[in-house]
Order: structure tokens, then C-alpha cells, then sequence
């Protein structure tokens, strides 16, 4: 079962300082995302055309989001005249008792799954196990993860955070005998324990990268051929699908199948895309005999006709924010809390859930750098949506008094000239006090933080306005020596520049 283990410290920054004091977990997310990051900017600038793409992209996610009720409409009509059940769920409720109510019709004991974002935030694999099913993951992450009792810590690549040392401890537990840490040794003891699973199982269960409405078929990319299995082998398939992974054709998909992979891992496609139309046919060699699509809400259709939010439903679940995120680059997945981590999961977790009571921290666990709206492959503005869910928190009441009074004095000393300079000049005295070496270490009030893992920089002797005073000074005592012409053309441009300079308050 994926899971979370011992309960998790309460807040972002309680979670972040036990990541940040886990030097091997920031050695190997450090490491990874880097990776990712390097595979992603070969791989776009190879492609030649990578914005023209990802606009595309987004004109196919803004059109399908815009108009989510004809293409899912379409897209079930399609499905069940392929023979699928199609099945709706409203709340993650109502998406597990579905999922049950199949696996105890079919008499389940056994699940195999392949890798699904979904499951993973219905806690599926638990549910099973309560009715005495046995739930497999088969994607080698998930199945790292779930021997550890963990939850996934990146979207397409879950155990991101564990070296093979690690792994190799989980499977030997599993395997009863001492395995060595190679990664071929350990896979094959993967492949070897899967394949068995495979047949055993009842009941094969995916998610879905996408569906196509079109023809009422579903697509998976992978790249262990474990989804492969999982959808063939067993005579029963469940497909669990957010209800916003619809796009309208086969040629949409031909953008969509240029953009994730490249974005995901560097990889021009992913060694295995499937395109599944139904349920086995009469002369097909292989396929479940049943099939069935649940497509699940659970707080999805509260973003639509939101104009600061709908966006959020384009996503493709790539993790391209993951990786180029200089916060989730030191403290990994788990800091965040939920199902889904990252930039992604700071507005997607509050905003499904519409809790800012529970959720109330982890839209600040941002830089606000706008390197997610840059890696994203279709341009969903991320950066904004974390400044808009920080002003509903305020709104709403949940803001830090504290920080509400530094605003407003903030606000104060910058709307008058006078004031901000009688700052300046008090800081520039009273930072002697605590300046060493060129900065500020002291660990008191709001730098505590800061200087936890930093030093902050200390105000320059002469700050701006007072260096733009000497070299005006300069230029006058120059403009002495000038031709009277001259001189007068340049006194009145210095004048006039001082005038633009004096409008800026910063």
C-alpha cells in the first residue's frame, strides 16, 4: 500500500526542515530534477520549433477546458458504443465505492496497476485493502514506494528520492535473501515478481494520460511495458481518469505526444503509447473481456468558469515544474503534503480541495521566480495562481497578522520620499551592529529563517539615491569646465533626469 507512513509533521515549513537537514534526500532530488531539467532543454531546443509547440498546446487545453462538457460528452457516447461501462464520480467517495463495487462483482483478490496520479489521490490501494484485495503496483517507482509505505515525491517519477542502496534493502526484504545494489540484478527481481502478479490478478487498473473523444478511446505513455501488461493480461480493466484528461482528436494527440515526453524525461516519445478502443474484440488475440472508465471530479469542475484558476486544468501532468522549481529542488515531494507536489501541487492541492483553512501554507512555499510557468509545456501561468491563492488566504482571514503590519509599515516608508530616506540612513547605522564579514548572520525575528540555511546581505554604505547625488555633484562640477552652450544643454538634461529618478520610490 502507497501511503505516508508515521504522520507527517503539520506545516510546510515543519515538513521542509526535516528535508533540508536529509542531506542524501537533497543530494538525489538535487541530482534527478537537474537531469530532467538538462534531458527537457536538449530535447526542446533539438525540436527546433519548442513555443510554437507549446502554444499549440495550450490552444488545445484552453479549447478543450472551455468546451469540457461537449468533448466529455462525446467522449463516453464513444466509449460505450465501444463497449466500455463509463461511470462518473463527483467526489473521491463516490469514485472509491465504484472501484470496490466492481473488484467484489468480480470477486477480486488481486490488482495489478500501473502508474496512476488518480489512485494515488483516492488512496485506492488502501480502500482495496480493506475489502481484502490485494493491490500491486507495478510501475518499478510505485512499487519502491509501496514496499517503503510511502507516497509518491515527484508526478512520473516517485521514488525519486531514494538511491539504490535504499532500494536494494526494500527488495531484498521483499526477495527473503541479500540482493545487491545493481540496478540489473534489482530489476530483474522486479520483473521476475511482477510477471507473476500478472497473471495472478483479477482485475488490471490504469489512469490515463489521455482520452480522446473522437473515438471514446484512452492513452497511456509509459516506458516499462508494465501498463501494457496490466491492460491486456487481466480479463477485467477499471481506467480511472480525471475528468479534465480529455482533448478532442488523434491529431491533438500528436502535439500533446511531442510536448510531455520531451517535457517529462528528454525523451522524444516514451518507449510504449497506447491507444486503447474497448474492451477485447472477437479476433483480438489479447485485452480484458470487461472494461470499465470511471471519471472522476473530486473538486475538478469547481475550477471551471474561474478566470484565475481554469488554467489549472490544462495540466498534463508532466512534473517539467517539479524539476525546474528551485524549492522543490531542496526539499523534494513529501515537504508539500499532498498527492501532488511541486508548483503543481501548491495551487492544485488548495484549490481541489477549496480548504484554506488545512492548505493555508503552501501557496507560500514558493519563490514566486516564474520558473514553472517556463518549463510548463503549455504555458499555464502557475506563479500567478500562487499570488492568487495568497491573496485569497488574506481575504478569507487566514493571513499572518504579523506580516499584515509589516506591509502596511512597508507600504508607508515607500509612499514618502522623506520617510524612506530617514530609513535608509537608520538602517545603514544600525546595521553595524550586526553586520560581519560583509553580512548579516544573526538568527533573531525575521531573519531566522533567512539565515537558517543564508546569509543576508547588508545594506550597501551608500545606497543608490546617495551614490546618483555624488555622481550629479560630479558631472556639474564638470559641466564648469564646458563650453556656456554646452553646458546649458547638459545642466538641463541632468535636471530633467532628475526629475524622472525622483518619481521612483525604490
Amino acid at each position: 500500500m502507497s501511503g505516508t507512513g508515521s504522520q507527517a509533521p503539520a506545516t510546510v515549513k515543519e515538513r521542509a526542515g526535516l528535508a533540508l537537514n536529509d542531506e542524501f534526500l537533497r543530494k538525489a532530488v538535487r541530482f534527478t530534477t537537474e537531469r530532467l531539467r538538462s534531458g527537457k532543454k536538449k530535447a526542446s531546443e533539438d525540436h527546433g520549433n519548442w513555443e510554437q509547440w507549446r502554444e499549440r498546446g495550450r490552444q488545445i487545453r484552453l479549447h478543450t477546458i472551455a468546451h469540457l462538457d461537449y468533448y466529455l460528452n462525446l467522449f463516453v457516447e464513444n466509449a460505450r458504443a465501444n463497449g466500455v461501462h463509463v461511470h462518473f464520480a463527483d467526489t473521491a467517495e463516490e469514485a472509491v465505492k465504484l472501484s470496490l463495487a466492481i473488484a467484489e462483482r468480480k470477486q477480486a483478490k488481486s490488482v495489478v496497476k500501473s502508474k496512476s496520479m488518480v489512485t494515488e489521490e483516492l488512496h485506492l490501494n488502501h480502500h482495496l485493502q480493506s475489502i481484502g484485495v490485494e493491490a500491486v503496483e507495478t510501475d518499478l517507482g510505485e512499487y519502491i514506494i509501496q514496499l517503503a509505505g510511502e507516497a509518491p515525491s515527484h508526478i512520473i517519477i516517485p521514488a525519486i528520492h531514494k538511491n539504490r542502496y535504499q532500494i536494494a534493502d526494500l527488495l531484498s526484504a521483499e526477495a527473503g535473501e541479500k540482493l545487491e545494489p545493481d540496478t540489473t540484478v534489482l530489476a530483474g527481481f522486479v520483473r521476475k515478481k511482477l510477471r507473476e502478479k500478472f497473471l495472478e490478478a483479477d482485475i488490471g487498473m490504469t489512469g490515463c494520460n489521455f482520452a480522446i473523444a473522437e473515438t471514446g478511446s484512452m492513452v497511456l505513455f509509459e516506458n516499462e511495458g508494465n501498463a501494457r501488461m496490466v491492460s491486456t493480461v487481466p480479463k477485467t480493466q477499471i481506467t480511472l481518469m480525471g475528468m479534465e484528461r480529455i482533448i478532442p482528436s488523434w491529431s491533438d494527440l500528436e502535439v500533446m505526444a511531442t510536448l510531455l515526453p520531451r517535457s517529462a524525461t528528454g525523451q522524444k516519445i516514451t518507449v510504449y503509447m497506447s491507444g486503447i478502443t474497448g474492451p477485447k474484440r472477437a479476433d483480438d488475440a489479447d485485452g480484458p473481456e470487461e472494461m470499465h472508465i470511471i471519471i472522476v471530479d473530486n473538486g475538478r469542475s469547481l475550477q471551471l468558469g474561474d478566470p484565475e484558476f481554469q488554467e489549472l486544468l490544462n495540466c498534463i501532468r508532466c512534473g517539467a515544474c517539479l524539476n525546474a522549481c528551485p524549492v522543490y529542488r531542496h526539499i523534494g515531494g513529501h515537504a508539500y503534503g499532498g498527492t501532488y507536489s511541486g508548483p503543481i501541487g501548491a495551487v492544485l492541492t488548495p484549490s481541489l480541495k477549496k480548504n484554506v483553512a488545512e492548505w493555508d501554507d503552501i501557496a507560500n512555499a514558493s519563490s514566486l521566480c516564474g520558473a514553472c510557468y517556463e518549463a510548463c509545456p503549455v504555458k499555464i501561468p502557475l506563479h500567478d495562481m500562487l499570488i492568487y491563492l495568497r491573496r485569497r488566504k488574506v481575504e478569507g482571514g487566514y493571513g499572518n497578522k504579523l506580516e499584515g503590519a509589516g506591509m502596511k509599515g512597508f507600504a508607508a516608508v515607500m509612499g514618502d520620499m522623506k520617510r524612506f530616506r530617514s530609513v535608509i540612513k537608520l538602517g545603514q547605522l544600525g546595521q553595524r551592529l550586526v553586520v560581519r564579514n560583509g553580512g548579516i548572520s544573526i538568527k533573531l525575528g525575521p531573519l531566522k529563517g533567512w539565515n537558517t540555511y543564508r546569509v543576508a546581505p547588508s545594506l550597501s554604505k551608500k545606497s543608490f539615491r546617495q551614490q546618483w547625488k555624488t555622481m550629479e555633484e560630479e558631472i556639474r562640477s564638470g559641466l564648469q569646465e564646458m563650453p556656456p552652450e554646452i553646458r546649458q544643454r547638459m545642466e538641463a538634461a541632468v535636471k530633467n533626469r532628475g526629475k524622472e529618478g525622483g518619481k521612483s520610490h525604490g
